[in-house]
């Protein structure tokens, strides 16, 4: 499907990276990994077309259609959600267009005999066939489905896109792609804006799809789940390995040892050669032999080490002092945000020591809780802190908070006090700002580097409580792994907002679920919520489908589809109905002018009657068959 053959890229006369060659099959699904500024999405955006390179060449197979979900898009404004779905569909709506048309002149033309007439009837028939033939009867109903899979409720579908965030509009962008059918998908942190539920059924989606998918992504499980192929960049070079991230992981250890191992053996014998060629070099007698061992030497090809890159971060949360027992008490807490009522009724109590993990879809009031503990925005009820409690806050768009016309250092240096000032060089370098780099202008950096600069800033305040509230956004997969170390060790009070699964796995030991306005307590890590969160959807399902019901209570999303496919159907069948009777009508006419002229000639003529009869007849099945479908179609 691709084959891309020694990619050079470079920025600013530095190379990004260098001879980079791969190829990409049917059913190939790649993670594509590395730290933060390592080339992932560059390599993407080459990849699509949307990014030059220096050096090499990109070839792909024949009519490849390729969809490429980038991390920045623009809207149209004006659209509600659906009709923004229904972009991914131009041949269809372009043909519902070219149909009513059709239809239109069908039924106000009375020109039966034309040409013109005729043409337009065969125009049905093609467009008609080819409508069925690229989903025109299914669109809308998959378009639901993709929607309701990725957290739209039906309620949403009629909204404006403008009334959404970037994450939900993101939604609708990974939509439109998953809709469009390509070969090739191209996905950079496509988990970034999902919830659990939604990455869990996006995760499904992906391992049916049949073509070809290259994905940036800084979710283990979400790779480990989707891929079957890793490739990591690296210091400028690419390592491809057939496995998903967590196998890769193992293999790569192995291999580098074998490599390191191969490395010492060679090294050996060439040190033990090297000594005899000193040895034979004092000898006459022997100088041709010590000649040859040159040569031998010189053809050795060196084995080499994959080179990594070791730079991690190193962190610690220390706890500022010891709060009381109880760190948080909520009562009858509510929030609404004009008719959208997020929180209603929540009670909570948060003891000190507590590990606790936010979950549930976008927008059930999560981040607004958050917000809440940490003062941001008024509410109803009452929430109190206990004593002593001092909280250290990261919001999940903290990044956004600082100056980009700041550097790095003046970043932290506006942020400290006379106590801890002295010592903002160390802690930006380990968070991986050494040198110059502390010179670097905030607007310069990538999303996790300035995520990592959020987190070195946060450290500033001292703090026994942390919230956090999507943390990992942008940060790569060791980054993360630095941090859930460092919360692990963490002493103090902790609430996590997380979508991701494998960074919450050990870090907290109660989940609080979000759902229509209330929370749900439970007494266990993430991988005990997954299992009763999938416990509770199969007996909902299964209460459903107990119940007797008629077509009306059907979901209101299959029920629509349904009724829009048979409504479709129904219009055209009636058209063309009408289309036949209208011409046989004509033709009927024609005939009683002729028999009201001239009947005694025509009365010696059998077939003539026999035919005109026989049109009569049509006439009369085709009139009943017509009310029999506008009768269905009124049903609908």
């Amino acid at each position: 499907m691709l084959n891309a053959h020694d990619i050079t890229v470079s920025f600013s006369g530095e190379e990004l990276f260098s001879g980079i060659t791969f190829k990409l099959n049917s059913g190939d699904r790649v993670g594509l990994v590395g730290k933060n500024g390592a080339g992932k999405s560059t390599l993407l955006k080459i990849v699509a077309g949307d990014q030059e390179y220096d050096r090499g060449s990109m070839a792909f197979e024949k009519n490849i259609s390729l969809g490429f979900l980038k991390q920045d898009i623009d809207f149209e404004e004006g659209r509600t959600v659906l009709e923004e779905a229904y972009q991914a569909f131009k041949e269809i709506k372009s043909i519902e267009k070219k149909l009513e048309d059709v239809n239109f002149q069908l039924a106000e033309r009375t020109d039966y005999e034309s040409e013109y007439y005729h043409n337009l009837m065969h125009d049905l028939d093609d467009l008609s066939h080819r409508y069925e033939l690229i989903g025109g009867y299914n669109y809308q109903g998959e378009t639901e489905k993709i929607l309701g899979g990725l957290g739209f409720k039906k309620k949403d579908l009629d909204q404006m896109t403008s009334t959404f965030s970037g994450g939900w509009r993101m939604r609708i962008e990974l939509a439109k792609l998953l809709l469009q059918n390509h070969d090739i998908l191209l996905l950079d942190e496509p988990t970034n804006h999902l919830d659990i539920e939604s990455i869990i059924w996006f995760e499904n989606f992906l391992k049916g799809f049949s073509g070809a998918i290259m994905m940036v992504s800084h979710d283990k499980m979400f790779l480990d789940n989707v891929t079957n192929r890793t490739i990591e960049i690296s210091l400028g070079q690419i390592y491809d390995y057939k496995k998903p991230y967590s196998q890769y992981l193992l293999l790569r250890n192995e291999i580098k040892e074998k490599q390191l191992q191969a490395q010492k053996n060679q090294e050996k014998e060439i040190r033990q050669t090297e000594q005899l060629i000193e040895k034979f070099r004092a000898k006459a007698s022997k100088a041709s032999m010590a000649q040859s061992l040159i040569k031998k030497l010189d053809k050795v090809q060196r084995i080499e080490v994959d080179v990594e890159d070791n730079a991690i971060m190193n962190i610690r949360f220390p706890v500022s002092i010891t709060p009381g027992k109880v760190v948080v008490e909520a009562y009858d807490v509510a929030k609404r945000y004009g008719d959208n009522q997020v929180l209603e009724h929540v009670e909570m109590l948060i003891e000190r020591g507590s590990k606790i993990a936010f979950v549930g879809q976008n927008g059930q009031g999560k981040t607004t809780l958050a917000k809440i503990m940490v003062g941001e925005i008024d509410f109803e009820g009452e929430l109190k802190l206990g004593h002593n409690v001092q909280i250290g806050y990261f919001a999940q768009n903290q990044s956004e908070y600082l100056d980009g016309e700041l550097t790095v250092l003046q970043t932290m240096e506006q942020s400290a006090n006379d106590g801890n000032r002295v010592g903002v060089r160390d802690m930006l370098g380990s968070f991986l700002f050494r040198g110059d780099e502390v010179e670097k202008k905030v607007k310069v950096l990538s999303g996790g580097e300035r995520n990592r600069l959020a987190l070195c800033k946060m450290l500033l305040s001292p703090f026994n409580v942390l919230i956090m509230d999507e943390p990992t956004n942008h940060l790569d997969i060791a980054s993360k792994n630095v941090l859930k170390r460092a919360l692990k060790q963490f002493d103090g009070t902790l609430i996590l907002v997380s979508h991701d699964r494998d960074f919450l796995q050990g870090l907290a030991n109660t989940v609080y679920s979000f759902r229509d306005g209330g929370i749900k307590e439970y007494l266990g890590d993430i991988n005990y919520f997954l299992e009763q969160h999938e416990l509770e959807d199969m007996r909902a399902v299964e209460m459903r489908s107990r119940e007797k019901s008629d077509p009306e209570d059907q979901p209101a999303g299959k029920q629509r589809h349904s009724d829009l496919k048979q409504k479709k159907k129904l219009q055209n069948k009636l058209s063309k109905l009408e289309a036949e009777i209208s011409v046989l009508e004509n033709e009927i006419i024609n005939d009683d002018a002729k028999i009201a002229e001239n009947f005694k000639a025509i009365e010696e003529d059998r077939d003539f009657f026999k035919k005109y009869q026989s049109r009569k007849d049509k006439v009369e099945s085709l009139m009943a068959l017509w009310e029999t479908v506008h009768q269905e179609l009124e049903n609908i």
